[in-house]
């Protein structure tokens, strides 16, 4: 930073510019105060000088003893001549013929010439000498002329001058004398200066620095109190802010992490907008959400919320009163509850709590379709048991070649019945965590190709083209592979059987941070939106578009689900309708046992 642009250099400047205008103004003054006093005093001495030869000159009868004792009383630089009259001029021994005043200088002035004719005391400047014409003021002299009364005769007069340039020396000593003062005073004056605008900034200094740190978020930063004036009161209360600035930062933090927790710990989600539709705060439920949603929506649409959030949030904005609304997104349903969310008296947004409701809406489901659905699946074997048995008592079968066939149906619908009651028992078990796991270390790559190539049978019969896509390298995990294969089982023959010929099947594995990602993708008809949250629960059957091939239970996909938690990993479903269906799971890298 340039000097002049600080403190310092401001009021180092500011200080010496007014000292040095105030000396050149007082040396202006006193210089003209001296020259006046000088001249003043020079007149004064030569009024004297000459009253006191006049006084000589009238009380000395002889007149020539009278000027012998006026010639003793002029001082070396005095010049006196004496007129007796208008012709009778005498010259003081100590001038020279160079220096003498003419008469007819004295008789052709106007003013000087009043001494005689008028008997007046007069001053003038005249040139030191007449004849070279007019110069400058300090080559003048200054002439005193004062009446002079000769008894008997005409009145005289007694002239006396004396050149300037005795004034000019003296003043030109004084100058120099003023000069030096002035001089040593400007420098002392920069001294002084420099070192008490260096004593003020210095607190302030420190008090810049200190901001500087506390702006950067230093706030135990202390300002040192070194003097009691009023920089020392800045410099307090300049302490006392930083600590209550402090406290007041800290006690922000603490609400600001205390909100975080609590909206992070949140089961519903939050989303804060901004009066404009621009999301400004979200917690972890609200992004899952909002990722479901970008998943879904069109690439190219420019909104950052589902348009029914948008519609509500503009509601809210207008009438200031609280909107509800429900969605479904990727087979789940969302309740939104909107509120004004306020600024003093004016509404600077909206807050949204998002419930996911996916849980009511599939327990309401459950109860209310478990019946139903446990009845379908026992209703036809228990129908053709009844029927066939009503044909064996009634010896409705006359050979015994139809007996055998339909005891052989009965038997056949009874292993349906016992496969149903034991998945069924198998399903509440692993519910209830009674499953146990047989652990063994499996090169999970050459798992997951050998369990896909036991497939490719059924692919070549319906035409489609099943698929492995993953790494060649050994990783190991422990696994119960039996059960892992079931799942894999069931997710590879659900793929196949409802994907049309000409499809594709993929088998997809991914590792990355100590994680195992398994996915199962199809070319289908997709799974409808309402369907989707129930895809893993005991008995679904979305018979609307995808129809199966064979009959099954209905609990392939809840028993694959428990295997998969068994093994402290997640099982997830994304499909679009007419596009294809995407089931994969995860499998950390340490099963805790």
């Amino acid at each position: 930073m340039k000097l002049w642009r600080s403190v310092v250099g401001k009021l180092w400047m500011t200080i010496l510019l007014l000292v040095s205008f105030l000396l050149f103004l007082l040396t202006i003054l006193l210089l003209e105060f001296f020259e006046n006093y000088h001249v003043s005093q020079v007149e004064n001495e030569l009024s004297e000088t000459a009253n006191k030869i006049a006084n000589i000159m009238t009380e000395h009868k002889d007149k020539k003893l009278g000027m012998k004792v006026a010639w003793e009383i002029i001082d070396k630089p005095d010049h006196v001549m004496i007129a007796l009259n208008k012709d009778q001029f005498y010259y003081s021994p100590n001038i020279d013929q160079d220096n003498r005043i003419k008469p007819e200088t004295i008789l052709n002035d106007p003013e000087l010439s009043k001494v005689l004719t008028k008997n007046e005391t007069i001053r003038k400047e005249i040139p030191f000498n007449g004849d070279k014409g007019e110069m400058s003021r300090y080559d003048n002299s200054i002439v005193i002329g004062v009446p002079l009364h000769v008894q008997d005769k005409e009145d005289g007069g007694v002239f006396i001058y004396q050149s300037l340039d005795v004034i000019k020396e003296t003043s030109q000593q004084t100058t120099k004398l003023i000069i030096l003062a002035a001089g040593i005073a400007i420098v002392l004056t920069t001294v002084f200066a420099f070192f008490l605008s260096t004593r003020i900034t210095a607190p302030l200094r420190k008090m810049r620095q200190a901001a500087t740190e506390v702006a950067k978020g230093k706030f135990d930063t202390k300002v040192p109190i070194l003097t009691t004036d009023e920089i020392g009161e800045l410099a307090i209360s300049f302490n006392k802010m930083a600590k209550k600035l402090k406290y007041n930062i800290n006690a922000l933090s603490q609400e600001k992490e205390q909100l975080s927790s609590i909206l992070s710990s949140m089961a519903d989600g939050v989303i804060t907008f901004n009066q404009d539709g621009t999301i400004l705060i979200t917690n972890p439920p609200a992004e899952r959400f909002l990722q479901n949603w970008y998943y879904e929506k069109d690439e190219n649409s420019p909104d950052t919320a589902p348009t029914l959030v948008q519609t509500l949030l503009k509601e809210v904005v207008d009438s200031e009163t609280e909107e509800i609304g429900e969605i479904s997104l990727q087979g789940r349903s969302y309740v939104f509850i909107v509120s004004p969310l306020y600024n003093d008296d004016h509404i600077r947004g909206a807050v949204v709590v998002i419930r996911d409701m996916t849980e009511e809406r599939r327990l309401d489901k459950l109860r209310k379709d478990f019946i139903a659905n446990v009845s379908h699946e026992l209703r036809t074997p228990i129908s053709m048991l009844q029927g066939y048995s009503e044909a064996i008592i009634d010896d409705i079968a006359a050979s015994d070649e139809e007996k055998r066939e339909i005891a052989k149906i009965i038997y056949d619908e009874s292993l349906r019945m016992g496969r149903l009651v034991n998945e069924l028992l198998d399903l509440a078990r692993m519910e209830a965590g009674h499953i146990t796991l047989n652990l063994s270390e499996v090169n999970l790559p050459n798992f997951l190709k050998r369990v896909t190539n036991k497939f490719q049978g059924i692919a070549k019969e319906k035409n489609i083209e099943l698929s492995y896509e993953g790494t060649d390298e050994s990783l190991h995990l422990q696994i119960d592979s039996d059960r892992i294969e079931q799942v894999l089982t069931n997710l590879v023959d659900n793929a196949l059987r409802h994907t049309p010929e000409g499809g594709n099947v993929k088998v997809i594995y991914q590792y990355s941070k100590h994680n195992h990602h398994v996915s199962v993708e199809d070319s289908g008809a997709g799974i409808p939106e309402e369907d989707l949250p129930f895809v893993f629960e005991r008995f679904y059957k979305a018979d609307k578009a995808r129809t199966r091939g064979r009959s099954g239970t209905g609990l392939g996909l809840a028993i694959a689900k428990n295997i998969i938690e068994a093994h402290n990993g997640s099982i997830k479903v994304q499909s679009k309708l007419g596009q294809g269906t995407t089931f994969s799971f995860d499998l950390p890298e340490e099963l805790s046992k």
